[in-house]
């Protein structure tokens, strides 16, 4: 009978052998897979990575089988992914389908659902977006308007959905519908998958501070989606949204460490641009403390983060876990970033040009584009809320009242 050690020696040699060595270094910026319809690859490595683990079924390496899924237990897949930490592998592609709406697929579809949709996402051909904020329902996600009419053997979206991150590019969308707007706010939503090229619908990007435009706002104008497309029972999206949102909390943490470049190493930057600790200055000094500072909450973190997962592969409740690490996730890059703009000093305010380094340039950018991660999956002070009520138990006003 085989056992994990004997899996984990298979994993190790076949990791060995399939995943190239240039698949095992810090991810440059620009240089991330997404699955879809057309899958655009940089070099014939990625091209190669991607298409190994999908043929081994580890793009969900512990789905079943019979829907795309490599089969994996929880142990084993624990044990896939410490491997591929320890060889620094890429992740073969990035979709958000996976992370997301492939796990509630799984336990609130149907049969045939699955069968639809699960073995396209594993299989790396469909990118998915997703379509839940709106330009009045952001914090307040259950106030969306959004509209669908039942019309027989469909429905008649229409609306508008905003901050959709890769709205323009991605072939279909999970989206927040409200199909009763009668019933009390959080009992008329219902949840469906999209076509992006159905007629009616447009998403136009929306420029960013770092330079970059992944967000879109996406418009629908009388868009006829058919019914066996609803997900879950009708009007019962709220119970859906939520188990979804707490992966998509799990999954903004995750997409966090390969969007934000990973070659930002605290400790070798400091020690290329800090002068040597004989030579410092007392600046100089509480400048490193707060890198060594970083380094060990940087650490603390990922230590946390694999025993939320080892409780998640447990069956234990984490929904409140990943909310308080979403938050710390977040804002932790934020102050990362602040931190190195401070070591690098004026060689991080370079935006383009031979006089900056690359990684200078690419620094730049990830500085600014660390504030949206305060906001994307949930803002910080939503965050807050959340934590207040449904990990503490805070009563609403409490500290108001203790004042008073």
């Amino acid at each position: 009978m085989s056992t994990l050690e004997d899996f984990r020696r298979e994993t190790r040699a076949w990791l060995e052998a399939n995943c190239p060595p240039s698949m095992r270094t810090a991810m440059p910026d620009g240089e991330l897979v997404w699955g879809g319809r057309t899958v655009e690859f940089k070099h014939e490595d990625q091209r190669l990575w991607f298409e190994r683990m999908r043929d081994k079924g580890w793009f969900c390496p512990d789905w079943p089988a019979e829907y795309g899924g490599g089969g994996l237990t929880q142990e084993q897949n624990a044990v896939l992914e410490a491997e591929m930490r320890r060889l620094h592998c890429r992740p073969p592609q990035i979709n958000l389908g996976i992370w997301m709406l492939g796990p509630v697929v799984l336990e609130f579809g149907t049969e045939e659902q699955k069968r639809a949709l699960l073995p396209p996402m594993a299989r790396g051909e469909v990118r998915w977006c997703q379509g839940f904020s709106e330009p009045n329902a952001g914090s307040d996600l259950a106030s969306l308007k959004t509209s669908a009419v039942e019309a027989g053997d469909h429905f008649v979206v229409n609306g508008t959905k905003i901050w959709t991150s890769y709205g323009d590019k991605s072939d279909w969308m999970y989206m927040l519908v409200r199909t009763d707007p009668v019933a009390p706010k959080q009992q008329g939503i219902s949840l469906l998958v999209v076509d992006m090229s159905s007629p009616g619908i447009q998403a136009q990007p929306i420029d960013l501070i770092s330079g970059k435009s992944s967000f879109c706002q996406v418009f629908f104008d009388n868009v006829q989606v058919p019914r066996h497309q609803l997900i879950g029972p009708l009007n019962g999206g709220w119970t859906l949204a939520k188990a979804l949102l707490q992966h998509e909390r799990r999954a903004m943490s995750k997409f966090g460490e390969f969007a934000l470049p990973t070659h930002f190493d605290l400790l070798s930057i400091a020690g290329k641009y800090l002068p040597a600790p004989s030579a410092s200055s007392p600046a100089d000094i509480a400048l490193r403390q707060r890198v060594f500072a970083m380094a060990m909450d940087e650490m603390a973190y990922s230590l946390t983060a694999q025993r939320m997962g080892e409780e998640a592969r447990a069956r234990r409740n984490v929904s409140g876990l990943m909310s308080i690490m979403k938050l710390v996730h977040s804002e932790q890059e934020k102050d990362k970033f602040e931190v190195l703009a401070d070591v690098l000093g004026h060689r991080a305010l370079g935006w383009e040009g031979e006089a900056f380094e690359a990684q200078e340039l690419a620094l730049t950018k990830a500085w600014l584009g660390s504030f949206a991660q305060t906001i994307a999956g949930g803002s910080s002070e939503v965050q807050l809320n959340v934590i207040a009520k449904r990990v503490l138990v805070l009563p609403e006003g409490g500290a108001s009242k203790q004042g008073k």
